[in-house]
């Protein structure tokens, strides 16, 4: 599930948003997973939560280029 940075930057801060909302959602069911024992891949709490921190990375740094240019 991880995505490249690059595709990242592509999208709207509006669109990493949501992507933000989407992949805590999904982080959500993968740790309840875990708890229940139907967690496969274990990987994935890992790439999920570094997918986040680079989600949250790049919307602080679009509100500091939208207030830099305001």
């Amino acid at each position: 599930m991880p995505v490249d940075v690059k595709t990242y930057r592509e999208n709207s801060r509006a669109e990493l948003e949501k992507q933000l909302r989407e992949a805590r959602e999904e982080l959500l069911r993968t740790r309840l997973n875990k708890q229940t024992g139907q967690l496969e891949k274990p990987h994935l709490l890992k790439e999920l939560r570094r997918d986040i921190a680079r989600l949250e990375t790049l919307i602080h740094e679009k509100r500091r280029s939208e207030a830099a240019s305001a």
